[in-house]
């Protein structure tokens, strides 16, 4: 495993990356509403991305169509948008994307309402995005990958939810995904040591039932076994001497 060190240029270029994502996701966020397509939704999305002169991570990325991955309600990841899939009230919907700056890359998702939502939903969402928070508590420097990893299930399980097995975090940088995983439970041993310079995206992708997943025949879309929905909240974490830096939220 080769996790490679940002220096304080290439943590500029990822910053302004993060900065422009965080604006791609706020804007997205307020388009998002019933009777809109899972399409229209990329489209904006690259529309915002194309008006500060960045490109798309995940445009053309080992052959996925689209700018924006969307996923709604039992999808976990990867969903390709379509002009006949449509939004309706009550959905969920995930939003994952990446920005390019420079040569550098952001990575950074969320789940969104569509109208008015159930509180069982509302609670999938907000147990996912506290589960991150309670992952980086731990993602500083000295300490080790996958105490990270064990406080993201912990919360997930305490709540009655389930943690995805099958896909993980991972290290992010001039390529977009880079070493280290960075699984949201427990795995055996300690994982690396983490030192300040890592860059990584910290993605827990929770599901409402059980873990288990599996893949439509698109080869891209995620989908839950057990058919409940799924929460995904993702931020490009920058790991310093002290508190960790979110490079995927405006500050």
């Amino acid at each position: 495993m080769a996790v490679i060190i940002k220096n304080q240029k290439e943590i500029e270029y990822m910053r302004e990356a993060g900065r422009i994502l965080a604006i791609v996701h706020e804007e997205l966020e307020k388009f998002i509403r019933p009777g809109i397509s899972t399409l229209d939704i990329d489209r904006k999305g690259k529309e915002i991305i194309d008006s500060f002169h960045c490109i798309p991570s995940f445009l053309n990325y080992e052959g996925y169509p689209a700018s924006i991955c969307v996923s709604v309600n039992d999808e976990v990841v990867h969903g390709i948008p379509k002009k006949k899939r449509i939004l309706k009230e009550g959905d969920i919907v995930s939003l994952d994307a990446g920005v390019i700056y420079k040569g550098y890359h952001s990575d950074a998702a969320r789940t969104w309402a569509v109208g008015n939502i159930s509180p069982e939903n509302q609670r999938l969402i907000d147990v996912t995005r506290e589960s991150f928070y309670e992952g980086i508590k731990f993602a500083k420097a000295g300490h080790h990958l996958h105490e990270i990893s064990r406080a993201i299930q912990k919360y997930v399980e305490s709540h009655g939810y389930s943690v995805v097995r099958d896909l993980v975090g991972h290290g992010v940088g001039a390529s977009l995904h880079e070493d280290p995983q960075v699984p949201n439970f427990k795995p055996l041993g300690r994982g690396i040591l983490l030192q300040p310079g890592m860059t990584l995206a910290i993605e827990p992708m929770v599901n409402a039932g059980r873990y288990e997943v599996w893949w439509l025949d698109d080869d891209w879309t995620v989908v839950t076994k057990d058919g409940s929905n799924s929460a995904h909240y993702e931020n490009t974490v920058l790991i310093t001497d002290g508190e960790p830096e979110i490079l995927s939220i405006r500050k």
